[in-house]
């Protein structure tokens, strides 16, 4: 985030877009960088154009991709939205124009195959037809350069089965990639087609798609989900050219700017995790002595950055009343060191630093709640959230932009390695996370009422009165318990029978004390 008058010509010159991708990101994908680039000023300055992770391939990745059945498909935005890699993209399509378009495809199997992306869905075509308008065919594209064949779409699909996993070869990628050329050739969705009450819309209009996949994170990554939805309900309200981002060190940043690539549309930089937020404050300060007080500025950051050495810094940006908005990747662990425990970790969690032996049973102390302990810091908007609940996600995010001061938005964010999960399971195992109590959703808006129970409110959670969730279907009670069967980090926690051990029942009763909690200063109980 350098200015760009304290640039030498040179520099300007070196970092310009068609330059920087033909001589330099060639040859980081062909694989010659190491033995033919010299080092220049860009690396020295650690300068990064913006969206050149858009120039990456990762269709050699993976053995297998998302395969999509338009007779399924109800137009619900959900696979979009929760894609890691931005690997699978939508849009609506009029259909006069999409015929025409189409007309002019040669080979008659690459006409099929593009006329097969369309579905007619109740939502886009349907509805507007009842209405007088032109009914809009509701096109679902998937990147092959970008998907990294985790399945989540799939899975977050659930009982529409719209799309399933099939097995790549030559022949179906070469059909997929000239498919996705004809959604970069089409027109923007019309703006009649994105439905702003129905907030997954926000990904079918370009100003919202800030984050442009080619990031090396894991297969399934519930931080890169997670960023990308910010950066989509700020760009989508605001404009791309209304936000910036100081981020932490943490994965974030690793997968987000492994020379050359930079998967930001925005102005980004990264610090030291544990001064990002003193680093936001300068920024902002800047910001607003230069006029620019409009402007959205984000800090992302992990459970060092904000839960643990980062943590007085945090403190002291939401006691600052300045309008800067700090994301948490809440993932329990300091993924980005190998699955250290942190203050963040759920008790009886087998991390490093805390493993599970005969004398020691895992983390032994309990969580911190870092979302409660901002409660406590005047005028600060709070939420705890998880990019598995859409709405609520979103919601959380325009409210933060929307309130002139600070906030902190706490996301649930699923690490595959590091809990022991599939690597299509993120959004799953958030909602779980939800349901079992381990992870509450709110949100408290100081604008709300000057008492606690009026400023925070749990819609979202469900069966909000009572101490567990049960599952309406089997009766089945969804607590702690539940929950860790379904993870590997809590695997040492059950015996050869699956019965929980005394520590497992330990973690359940704090998790039921810490949502008695929170029931009680929302005014429930």
């Amino acid at each position: 985030m350098v200015p760009p008058d304290t640039l030498t010509k040179q520099t300007r010159d070196l970092l310009d877009a068609a330059d920087f991708s033909q001589r330099i990101v060639e040859a980081y994908n062909e694989g010659t960088a190491d033995r033919g680039l010299p080092a220049d000023i860009d690396v020295a300055r650690s300068l990064i154009p913006a969206g050149t992770g858009a120039l990456r391939d990762f269709s050699y990745i993976a053995p297998e991709f998302p395969a999509f059945d338009q007779s399924r498909c109800v137009g619900c935005m959900e696979c979009v939205t929760e894609c890691p890699d931005t690997a699978i993209l939508a849009k609506v399509v009029e259909e006069d124009l999409l015929e025409s378009e189409i007309a002019k495809i040669s080979n008659p199997q690459d006409k099929e195959f593009s006329r097969s992306r369309f579905a007619k869905t109740t939502k886009y075509y349907e509805t507007p037809k009842k209405k007088g308008d032109k009914g809009g065919h509701f096109g679902l594209f998937v990147d092959p350069s970008k998907c990294k064949g985790c399945g989540e779409c799939v899975e977050v699909c659930g009982e529409h089965q719209a799309l399933s996993m099939i097995s790549k070869n030559d022949e179906n990628l070469g059909q997929y990639q000239r498919a996705f050329q004809l959604y970069e050739k089409l027109p923007e969705t019309p703006a009649k087609y994105i439905q702003e009450k129905v907030l997954a819309d926000m990904m079918l209009a370009g100003r919202s798609l800030l984050f442009v996949g080619g990031a090396g994170s894991c297969m399934g990554c519930g931080e890169a989900t997670t960023i990308r939805m910010m950066l989509a309900a700020t760009g989508f309200l605001y404009g791309p050219e209304s936000v910036g981002i100081v981020a932490a060190t943490g994965c974030n940043t690793v997968f987000s700017s492994t020379y050359p690539y930079n998967p930001f549309l925005v102005p980004w930089t990264n610090s030291l995790f544990e001064n990002a937020a003193a680093d936001a404050l300068g920024v902002r300060l800047r910001w607003d002595q230069a006029g620019l007080r409009d402007k959205k500025l984000w800090a992302p950051g992990g459970d060092g950055a904000m839960y643990d050495i980062g943590f007085q810094s945090l403190s002291r940006l939401l006691a600052s009343g300045l309008d800067i908005n700090v994301l948490v990747l809440d993932t329990q662990v300091y993924s980005n060191t190998g699955g250290q425990s942190s203050t963040s970790t759920f008790m009886g969690q087998d991390t490093k630093m805390s493993a599970h032996g005969k004398v020691q049973k895992g983390k032994t102390e309990h969580r911190k709640e870092l979302a409660q302990i901002a409660l406590m810091h005047p005028d600060t908007f709070v939420a705890q959230t998880t990019p598995a609940h859409i709405n609520h996600f979103y919601r959380a995010i325009m409210g933060a932009n929307e309130y002139n001061g600070p906030s902190l938005v706490v996301a649930y964010a699923t690490c595959m390695p590091e809990h022991g999960v599939a690597d299509n399971m993120a959004s799953h195992q958030a909602k779980l996370a939800v349901d079992s109590r381990a992870f509450p959703l709110f949100i408290h808006d100081p604008r709300k009422g000057e008492r606690l129970s009026e400023r925070l409110s749990l819609q979202g959670n469900p069966a909000q009165k009572d101490d567990w969730y049960k599952n309406p279907k089997t009766g089945e009670v969804i607590d702690f318990v539940y929950f860790a069967r379904t993870e590997g980090r809590f695997m040492k926690q059950f015996d050869k029978n699956g019965n929980p051990s005394d520590m497992m029942l330990k973690a359940q009763e704090g998790r039921l004390r810490n949502w008695r909690r929170l029931q009680e200063l929302a005014g429930i109980i």
